[in-house]
């Protein structure tokens, strides 16, 4: 499993150069409000959900990314820059997609989901026109990605891990670029109060 993962991340690698570079300014894209699947979304599933199985994630997360590529490509122009390399990434991601079903038995996804997964995944599979106006949000390509990318080395840790560091790749970070979270101002100087 974790090869093909592996060569997915090569390639999400060049994300911010084909996911952001190549869109206007503040480009978006409408996606179901479910399909913004975050690190968050996973902490407030395994709070809710007792006892849910990483595999039930696993494959959630597989149905969300899937539906995020196609609509990434399919606004798309064919002669756009980043058409190829979406294209890739979406071949790739079936790849590894391909290996996680093989890699399980057939039963294990026939399998009834937690209810609050179900419902989820009913409401991904809706019909676009059935889902109400209020259930659509707007999100860049790249924010999309880089959800794709976080989720992922969260779900697929052990693909990721080193071993000499252990990162705990499902820890949600609230600070922003160049900022320092507070934990970080608490180690630099202890002696100063943090709020």
């Amino acid at each position: 499993m974790c090869t093909p993962l592996k060569t997915l991340n090569d390639s999400l690698s060049h994300r911010r150069r084909y996911m952001k570079h190549n869109f206007p300014i503040n480009y978006s894209i409408r996606v179901h409000h479910k399909e913004i699947f975050k690190l968050a979304n996973i902490s407030k599933m395994n709070l809710k959900v007792e006892g849910l199985d990483e595999l039930v994630l696993q494959r959630l997360w597989f149905q969300v990314n899937q539906g995020i590529l196609k609509k990434i490509i399919r606004v798309l122009p064919e002669r756009h820059p980043s058409r190829p390399y979406t294209a890739e990434l979406e071949r790739r991601f079936r790849d590894a997609e391909g290996v996680f079903v093989q890699s399980h038995p057939a039963e294990v996804f026939q399998q009834e989901l937690p209810e609050m997964i179900q419902d989820i995944w009913d409401q991904l599979t809706e019909e676009p026109g059935r889902v109400p106006e209020s259930s659509w949000r707007f999100a860049s390509p790249k924010f999309l990605v880089d959800n794709l990318c976080h989720t992922m080395y969260c779900l697929f840790w052990e693909c990721f891990s080193s071993t000499e560091a252990s990162q705990d790749y499902c820890k949600v970070s609230h600070s922003k670029k160049g900022r320092k979270t507070l934990s970080q101002k608490a180690e630099m100087d202890p002696t100063e109060p943090t709020e």
